[in-house]
């Protein structure tokens, strides 16, 4: 591969975990398939003056820790984009097609299963990652003016379209088997007070802690978290209004 010549901090990584995730994406934004080793699919261009580099994680936890510090190692970005489809917890105040925005990702099965219930890494009293003074247990908190920018970017695609009807920013559950009953999607969203679930934002979240990258988090819902129905899903608009709202985003960057 030929190397992007790129500023210091100047490109953006990112980071879907299936081709329908980004397929329309790298179409819009002209990007090119690219051999990078150690990853099966990865695109690269430029957009808004910005050198662009889309990965294809594959689907959980490990796929996303090892895209991203793949992204970082050979790239330097300034800024990682983790995007995707979610499913909302039952009183998120999301509907099928709407928009979330992490400002928090946590790993919600990483921890100790007891009689009275799950508790996090805090509980082992062994943090997940320790950077200089700071002990992280199961959360991640993520940079809140990049927070500010997928809200707006989101709220611009909202205000210019009629097919997004909700943005809302909040924590994220990061899970490596999908919730598929209702009682436990309630006591997850009660743990966390949280948004959505997914299988990779965590993991990134984590990595980009490690290397002092700021992470930007995106998703469109694609189903309601309760008894599984996936009569009731609709991972196509889901990953195609999440994606509408990324152009924005790297432009506000």
């Amino acid at each position: 591969m030929k190397a992007l010549a790129i500023k210091k901090n100047l490109l953006v990584g990112l980071i879907s975990s299936v081709t329908l995730e980004n397929k329309t994406l790298v179409k819009k934004l002209g990007l090119k398939k690219t051999r990078i080793a150690g990853l099966q699919h990865c695109y690269t261009g430029s957009f808004s003056g910005r050198d662009i580099v889309c990965i294809t994680s594959g689907v959980g936890k490990t796929n996303a820790a090892h895209a991203a510090t793949v992204l970082i190692q050979k790239f330097m970005p300034g800024v990682i984009i983790t995007f995707g489809v979610g499913g909302a917890y039952p009183f998120s105040g999301l509907q099928v097609g709407d928009i979330a925005v992490a400002d928090k990702e946590v790993y919600g099965d990483e921890g100790v299963l007891l009689k009275s219930g799950f508790q996090g890494t805090d509980h082992m009293g062994i943090p997940l990652l320790t950077k200089g003074s700071k002990k992280y247990f199961n959360e991640f908190g993520l940079d809140r003016k990049y927070v500010r920018k997928a809200v707006q970017a989101a709220k611009f695609t909202t205000n210019h379209s009629s097919c997004i009807t909700r943005v809302k920013a909040g924590p994220f559950v990061t899970v490596s088997a999908c919730t598929g009953s209702r009682k436990k999607a309630l006591e997850l969203q009660k743990q966390y007070n949280a948004l959505c679930e997914n299988m990779e934002g965590a993991a990134v979240a984590h990595i980009c802690a490690l290397y002092g990258k700021p992470m930007v988090e995106v998703r469109g819902i694609s189903n309601i978290v309760e008894d599984r129905d996936k009569t009731k899903w609709d991972i196509m608009l889901a990953a195609e209004r999440c994606q509408r709202v990324i152009p924005g985003l790297l432009q506000s960057l």
